[in-house]
């Protein structure tokens, strides 16, 4: 009785603190819908290391990730808020799913070798499982990388279900097998993406291919809500009580139309500065936010400048109007743009410290052939909601 005690309370511990390191509620913004279930493996088993993250990025983008760590118990839901935490810094640091991987591989082996110097009595985890997306509204376009992790399923605007011929790639920590690559796709607007663990598609006496017609089917209802998919999917397990745990993560794609972004190609010299200034300035009248021309004119002026100053050839800028105003200007330096404190007797170095006090926040992201520098400002009424919230 002690003992069935003693496992029970280690049980619940693991579940509480499983449950308290998964996201309470997702945001998707602009960019998805998003609907979600977890349902904890038996008791003979015990709970995993699942995860799953809807992570808002710049530019009205967002990264979708589910992850599963290999063993059972408190040290594996420990290892997943771990992962969870460094999954969320390199997301902040705008790299590719492929690069995310890779430091997420470098950092599951460190996690083992810690666990390897140290004498415990539970089985050291050893590896784990990912998926990570970035879907961006603005373009519709989807990139995605995995590692050992099953494949996304795609449900389109009608409810064809395919299932994504994304490479595997060996699992994180593993050590073993080619990097992770990266697949980009364009989804219509309207589109399921359903993200899972093996767990929603293997069972005990169901094999993984059985499980995937399963939840293909129970997906195939273009009439049906999020929240009603996955109560079908969860539901119509086979088995009552999952030897694995379940976690299933849906999201809806929406787009930005033409009426929410604009952009323009500028020549990579002095005239460009002007005419971005013109250009933001103008938009900003037709969208109806004239509050915000001064500091927009500033920072437009400031990340032009830069451009054409660090870069060469042609810059892009855009302006998305989401959930906040998004200033991002495009161009094809290598060099990632770092704020310094500028000393009293020097002529430059305070652009970015005028980005800074200007914007909610900014930063960059690598793109091919370049970097885009990107800077967000609070529209008008969240301006007030934020203060009124203070």
């Amino acid at each position: 009785m002690n003992n069935a005690r003693q496992y029970a309370r280690k049980h619940t511990a693991a579940l509480t603190l499983q449950r308290h390191l998964l996201p309470r509620r997702l945001a998707g913004g602009t960019a998805v819908d998003a609907a979600s279930r977890y349902l904890p493996a038996d008791l003979d088993h015990g709970v995993g290391g699942d995860w799953f993250d809807v992570i808002p990025l710049s530019g009205a983008r967002v990264a979708l990730v589910v992850g599963d760590v290999i063993g059972h118990g408190l040290h594996a839901a420990a290892t997943m808020g771990r992962l969870r935490t460094a999954v969320h810094t390199l997301a902040a640091m705008e790299l590719p799913p492929d690069e995310v991987l890779a430091h997420l591989d470098d950092t599951v082996q460190r996690l083992s070798e810690e666990d390897a110097d140290t004498p415990v009595q539970t089985p050291a985890v050893v590896g784990a499982t990912c998926l990570y997306a970035v879907y961006d509204p603005a373009t519709r376009r989807c990139t995605m990388a995995r590692a050992g992790h099953p494949p996304p399923a795609i449900i389109d605007p009608q409810g064809r279900v395919t299932y994504l011929d994304l490479p595997t790639g060996a699992p994180l920590g593993v050590g073993l097998g080619d990097p992770p690559e990266s697949v980009e796709l364009e989804l219509d607007e309207g589109s399921v993406l359903a993200l899972y663990t093996d767990g929603l598609i293997e069972t005990r006496d169901h094999d993984i291919e059985e499980g995937m017609r399963r939840l293909g089917t129970v997906l195939a209802q273009p009439g049906r809500s999020l929240e009603d998919l996955c109560d079908i999917a969860t539901q119509s397990l086979p088995d009552q009580a999952p030897c694995d745990d379940v976690t299933l993560l849906l999201v809806r794609t929406r787009s930005l139309g033409p009426t929410r972004v604009a952009s323009w190609t500028l020549p990579g010299d002095q005239s460009a500065v002007r005419s971005a200034r013109t250009l933001a300035a103008r938009q900003l009248t037709e969208w109806g936010l004239q509050g915000l021309q001064d500091a927009t004119q500033l920072i437009v002026s400031e990340l032009v400048t830069n451009a054409i100053r660090h870069g060469t050839g042609q810059i892009e800028l855009r302006l998305v109007r989401h959930q906040v105003l998004t200033c991002e200007v495009s161009d094809t330096g290598p060099c990632t743009p770092r704020p310094r404190r500028a000393r009293t007797t020097d002529e430059n170095g305070r652009g970015l410290f005028l980005v800074t006090n200007l914007s909610r926040r900014w930063g960059s992201r690598p793109v091919p052939g370049g970097k885009v520098v990107w800077a967000d400002q609070d529209l008008p009424h969240t301006s007030g909601l934020r203060a009124a919230a203070a």
